[in-house]
């Protein structure tokens, strides 16, 4: 027993004549006729009395045909809803984002108030972790997605590069390395080189950058987070690594405290992405945001032409990621 069928059923008995009926369904007569002795076949009664000159239905018939009416028009209604009511909004949702330490706190607050604006109906759950924990979140559920560092470890996972970050150097003021207007990566390999600790993917950035080996360091003080290297560089203790976002977003030292330097190009930069679970099923909305935080970039980073990859991603480079397709350089407005 079909949904159609109970359709022809309500049509002839209200036609009382099975060439009216197939009209009003727009069938033949012949079709109408073998659907009628299908579905009484299957009910094992008559419902139709032939043999009068309007077709009607058998006694028996009346609540069969009364119940199919009302399924009948239960269906209507149910198509209906779904064609009236405009498409779900795929923003709609509470979204659990992972970020990374060393970028969390520069990025999100210039962005935020930019995705209220184009999402009003999104929430965003956000928490700090390093990579290897939010990885471990993600595969787990306990996250929908992270902004990370890239490369990391695609299996089962979905990536859109958003923006390349050029990293700069962070002096005592009257260093003598102060002097220079940009600097080589080089430069600081003989310096006291400031870290995160273990666990931030900014301190393998910064060894690799600076081509140190863990083992030639002597880290008598390792840094939480990088406001607490930036104050252990304005009190002299040595140099360090900083995103761009980190220098511009965080609180403002004087320069008789901190310079900060650029490296010569190519500059060394790492790049940032959105990750998600392969086939999430708020995959749409993953991507919408991915791509907000890509068109709306702050100032100082190089936003990248959309890129997805779901097996594997450039490495951190020194300079722009080679074959990366980006848009043009412009000047943005601050995010509000």
């Amino acid at each position: 027993m079909t949904l159609k069928e109970l359709r022809y059923l309500v049509a002839l008995a209200d036609a009382g004549h099975f060439a009216r009926a197939a009209e009003a369904c727009h069938i033949s007569q012949s079709t109408l006729s073998v659907q009628i002795r299908k579905l009484e076949d299957y009910l094992g009664v008559t419902l139709f009395d032939r043999s009068l000159r309007r077709v009607a239905p058998s006694p028996v018939a009346a609540e069969i045909v009364a119940a199919a009416r009302s399924i009948v028009a239960t269906a209507d209604r149910v198509r209906a809803l779904a064609h009236d009511q405009a498409p779900p909004d795929p923003l709609a949702v509470t979204l659990r984002i992972g970020v990374i330490p060393t970028l969390g706190p520069y990025l999100m607050p210039r962005v935020l108030r930019t995705l209220h604006k184009l999402f009003p109906r999104l929430r965003l759950l956000l928490r700090e972790a390093f990579t290897h924990d939010l990885l471990l979140d993600l595969s787990s559920g306990a996250i929908d997605g992270a902004l990370l560092a890239l490369p990391v470890p695609l299996e089962g996972l979905e990536c859109e590069t958003l923006f390349t970050e050029a990293f700069l150097a962070a002096l005592p003021a009257g260093h003598r390395l102060t002097d220079r207007t940009t600097l080589r990566p080089q430069d600081l390999s003989d310096e006291p080189l400031l870290l995160l600790e273990e666990g931030h993917c900014l301190r393998d950035q910064a060894l690799e950058l600076c081509a140190r080996r863990p083992t030639s360091l002597a880290e008598e003080i390792r840094g939480t987070s990088l406001e607490t290297l930036r104050q252990m560089v304005s009190l002299g203790v040595g140099c360090t690594v900083m995103p761009t976002l980190a220098v511009n977003a965080g609180p403002p030292l004087s320069p008789t405290l901190i310079q900060y330097r650029p490296f010569t190009p190519p500059a060394p930069a790492r790049t940032i992405g959105m990750v998600w679970r392969h086939r999430a099923p708020n995959h749409p909305a993953l991507s919408a945001i991915a791509e907000a935080l890509r068109t709306h970039a702050p100032d100082g980073v190089s936003a990248i032409g959309k890129t997805r990859t779901a097996s594997r991603t450039r490495p951190v480079t020194r300079g722009r990621p080679a074959r990366e397709p980006r848009r043009p350089t412009r000047r943005r407005g601050s995010v509000e």
